[in-house]
């Protein structure tokens, strides 16, 4: 299972608190906006784009990475650990 909680969407941001449980994913989706993520965890997610290629992300506690506008996947926890990060998308 994957829970969102939005923490602020002001029209400029839009933050959100990703947790996603063991065996969990996010579904397919595309990012409209430009966007940063900071892990709150140690762990490594699996990311599935659009085309079918893999990447499995090593998300380490607090390193934050940027992601462009137009990014389509899903985002899979295969681990026993639950993942947890921040998403902060630009919105204008």
């Amino acid at each position: 299972m994957a829970i969102s909680e939005t923490q602020i969407d002001n029209g400029i941001f839009r933050v959100t608190k990703w947790v996603i449980e063991p065996g969990g994913a996010i579904p397919m989706h595309r990012h409209e906006f430009e966007y940063v993520v900071v892990p709150l965890v140690n762990d490594t997610m699996y990311v599935t784009n659009a085309d079918g290629s893999e990447i499995a992300a090593e998300l380490r506690i607090g390193q934050s990475y940027t992601r462009p506008a137009g990014a389509e996947h899903t985002v899979a926890n295969r681990g026993t650990a639950t993942i947890v990060f921040v998403e902060t998308e630009k919105l204008s």
